[in-house]
């Protein structure tokens, strides 16, 4: 076996993926392994898509977008439009994030006003005797 080409199981290790996980990637043509008989074998290429499809997973990103966002990294898919269009994705997808960020730190902010108003009437409350 090549240096470059590594077996499911390495794949799975070095990014803390299930086979499944992997399967599925395949069946949504967003990564095309290698096959040597049963065996599914992985190139650089594989290694770097599966990089940016679960950074775009952590972004928050659906499989549709990964998938234009991947067409950058495949030969001819340098265009003015696709990277146009890449910019406009991951600016919508930002200003979600921004939005949910924004939502979630007002919440924090209530929560932690309501455990300082709780702590205050536990403090002033009376402390009860144990019955029996």
């Amino acid at each position: 076996m090549s240096d470059d080409l590594i077996s499911i199981r390495q794949m799975c290790d070095a990014f803390e993926v299930t086979p499944r996980t992997l399967r599925f990637y395949e069946a949504r043509e967003l990564i095309f392994p290698h096959r040597r008989g049963q065996h599914r074998l992985y190139d650089r290429r594989d290694r770097a898509r599966l990089t940016l499809i679960l950074r775009g997973k952590r972004f928050g990103f659906s499989l549709e977008q990964i998938r234009q966002l991947l067409q950058l990294y495949e030969p001819g898919g340098t265009n003015r439009a696709q990277i146009a269009a890449t910019i406009e994705i991951g600016r919508a997808r930002l200003a979600d994030m921004e939005q949910q960020y924004a939502e979630l730190s007002e919440a924090i902010a209530q929560l932690k006003v309501q455990i300082t108003d709780a702590q205050g009437r536990l403090s002033a409350a009376p402390h009860e005797q144990p019955t029996g």
